[in-house]
Parts: C-alpha cells; structure tokens; sequence
C-alpha cells in the first residue's frame, strides 16, 4: 500500500489511514532488513529501527509525516505480562498505568523522543500505531508526547489490551480521544485484559469487526459481546481458541480491506 492515500493532515477517522497504519503495525514483526525496503515501497525515506531489551518499534518518515510502529507480541508471551507481579499499576503519563507495560515503554522511548527531535519538521505530522502489546505501547507514548503538549495526528490501535486505570483513561480521553481509535476483531480475548475487575480502563474509540468481518462501531453491538469474550479470557495463551484467532494481525488486515467496510465512520 502507498501512502500517497494517506490523508497526513486529518485528525478525524480515515479509513485509508487505518489499512497504512495496520500495515505498519504487521510490519513491525519483522527485522529492519524486511522493513526498510517495504516502507521504501510505500513512499517513505527516513527510516529508524529501535531495538531495546524486550521491546522494539519502528519510525518512517517523509516531507508529509512521521509513524511510530511499535512491536506487539504473541498472545503466548502476553500472558507472562499479566502475572500477578507485573498487573500492579505504576505513576505514569496520565495517571497509573499497567507497570509491565510502562517498564517495555520507557526503555525504548528516549530513543524515539530522540529521533521524533532529528527529524521532524512543522510540515511533518506525527501517529503512532501497534497491534497487541505494540498498541499499548503506542497508547503510552501519545499519553506521552501529550504531557509534552506534543501534536500527535492519530493514533490506531489494533487488538491492545487496557493500559491503565480510572484516571489515566480520563485524562487521556480529554485531550485525545477523538484522534484515537482502537480496533477491535470479535472475540479478540487479548482486548479484554487486564480486566475492569483489576481497576484498568479501555481509552479512546473503539471500532469492531462483527463475526463476519463487518465494521461495528455501535456500543450496543459492543456491550452484545462481552459476556461471551469474558468467558474467553481464561483462554489466553492457549492455541487453537477462537479469542486468539481474532487476535491475529492478519485478520484485522483482511476485514479492513473488505469492500464494505472501506468508509468513515465516524
């Protein structure tokens, strides 16, 4: 995908953007040797790879705007950040936050916030995206770069999980919530953790992908599926279950491609 479709300057929903930034976000599963070359494909000069102890992203730029794709993780090593140890909330941008996912944020943000210095001019605007534990991340470092009063364009998340609790959802809420949008693929069990039980709270738009694919952005539709996905949370991990299936970067890629769901929204 070239990102000649990408509307840079938006900060409303766009549907293009969201299939660029799911891209990316696949991606950045990758090694830098497999990601330069493909987003030299899609129009973008600058390139900067972060690797970082347990976490890792990516940066592209060009004259239009920067992304930020940060790495996600497989559901089977997402579980080891949801021991009892690693749940507890930490003070973090906007509030408390899930301390696992902060301590995987702060390592590889100095980096970033350095190259974000180097690099970008007033022409430049700046997203963040990442599925899975990338799109927590990702959350953290628009919380971030909005203590900064930093202009952040977007933010699209893909199948991430609750990032923090009561107050941090508030105030990121206030000062982003209609830039950020949050997919989520049915049953998708990695979006239901933490839980509302343990005190974290989801932030943000939330759009869904029904069981055959379409774009949901009804909350009752939503709320129709939480018992169901509930059930589902002691599953995570285990192969074979449809809440992992969901989760697979793949099929958010698919159902956006989808002929019927290639509009805005919102």
């Amino acid at each position: 995908m070239k990102q000649s479709f990408f509307d840079a300057h938006t900060t409303g929903y766009r549907h293009q953007n969201a299939r660029l930034l799911a891209q990316a976000s696949a991606i950045a599963y990758q090694s830098p040797e497999v990601i330069q070359p493909e987003i030299l494909k899609w129009g973008f000069s600058q390139f900067a790879f972060i690797d970082q102890k347990d976490s890792q992203a990516f940066m592209a730029g060009n004259a239009a705007m920067i992304i930020i794709a940060f790495r996600g993780t497989e559901p089977t090593n997402l579980k080891d950040w949801m021991t009892d140890i690693k749940i507890r909330k930490k003070p973090g941008p906007y509030g408390k936050v899930h301390r696992g996912f902060l301590k995987g944020f702060q390592v590889v943000w100095p980096e970033i916030r350095q190259v974000i210095q180097e690099w970008q001019t007033q022409a430049q605007s700046l997203w963040l995206t990442g599925h899975s534990l990338g799109g927590a991340l990702a959350t953290l470092g628009m919380a971030s770069l909005g203590e900064e009063a930093k202009p952040v364009h977007g933010l699209y998340t893909f199948g991430q999980p609750r990032v923090g609790g009561k107050r941090f959802a508030r105030n990121f809420d206030l000062d982003f919530k209609s830039r950020m949008f949050r997919f989520v693929n049915n049953n998708d069990v990695v979006t239901r953790v933490p839980t509302r039980k343990m005190g974290f709270r989801h932030v943000g738009q939330v759009l869904m992908f029904d069981a055959s694919g379409t774009l949901q952005t009804d909350l009752h539709f939503w709320n129709h599926f939480l018992d169901r996905v509930l059930g589902r949370i002691a599953d995570l991990g285990k192969p074979g279950t449809d809440g992992i299936h969901d989760h697979s970067m793949a099929r958010y890629i698919k159902n956006l491609g989808r002929k019927e769901n290639r509009k805005n929204l919102l």
